[in-house]
């Protein structure tokens, strides 16, 4: 009965100790579960206070630099450059060497003149690439008389030393530039003489009575290089005298063993 007793002694307790249990409220703290809301004040007080840092500094840059000058209106601007491009143009035509021949004083000029020459154009140049302004000009002569599909006697003086003293002599200049040309026997003058008249259209108007070459013509002999070697000693510019049994110079050709082309450069 003892024992009997004990244990439903035991048992109510542990019921009210079960029902105590539930009942029983402890308090929670409570946890902010968006913490962001607080980040995000911080972050926009941590960007003004830069923002802030940046305009003093921008003043302090304006305060201390000197004002930059104010752009030149368009109108300055191009009034400017029209100046310097007429300044420029100016600069290259004082550069042009006045000639001896150009417009109504060509027919009438007979100081200079190269006998012989009076039915064909005649042009000293130089082929030879040694001299570049030199070589330009004288490609530039050659270019334009081209152009105008005619014959032209082209006398290289690089080709035959002989042409060289032929020009010094008639010039009476023991120095002499090149190109140099003669129509109809007189004399015109250098490159900037041919440029000018050839501009002007004065130069189309002189070659109107020279005979015109058909289109694409080329000398079937040398090419239109005007030379051919020495038929006579075959370039070599010795021949052998029979007679006396020794080489001699050949009197046919130049010192480079060349002679005229008999189609088109006799």
């Amino acid at each position: 009965m003892a024992d009997s007793g004990s244990d439903f002694e035991l048992a109510s307790n542990q019921k009210s100790s079960l029902f105590n249990r539930s009942l029983t409220m402890e308090p929670k703290t409570f946890v902010d579960h968006h913490p962001s809301l607080g980040r995000a004040s911080s972050i926009r007080k941590f960007y003004s206070s830069i923002e802030s840092f940046k305009g003093k500094v921008l003043k302090l840059r304006n305060f201390f630099e000197s004002p930059k000058s104010q752009p030149a209106p368009a109108a300055a601007a191009d009034r400017l450059h029209l100046q310097a491009q007429s300044q420029f143009q100016s600069q290259l035509l004082s550069r042009l060497k006045p000639t001896k021949s150009l417009g109504s004083s060509f027919s009438n000029n007979s100081s200079i003149r190269l006998l012989g020459t009076e039915d064909r154009i005649v042009v000293y140049f130089t082929s030879l690439h040694g001299i570049r302004r030199t070589y330009e000009d004288c490609y530039a002569v050659r270019t334009i008389f081209r152009g105008f599909r005619l014959w032209v006697d082209e006398r290289d003086v690089s080709m035959d030393l002989a042409y060289k003293k032929e020009l010094q002599s008639v010039l009476g200049a023991k120095k002499v530039s090149l190109p140099q040309v003669f129509i109809g026997g007189t004399y015109v003058g250098g490159a900037d003489a041919i440029r000018q008249m050839y501009e002007t259209g004065e130069l189309a108007k002189i070659l109107e009575r020279f005979p015109k070459k058909a289109p694409g013509f080329v000398c079937e002999g040398c090419g239109d290089e005007r030379f051919v070697p020495c038929t006579n000693c075959d370039g070599s510019r010795k021949v052998f005298d029979e007679g006396e049994g020794v080489l001699k110079r050949c009197l046919e050709c130049n010192e480079n063993g060349l002679m005229r082309c008999p189609e088109c450069g006799s």
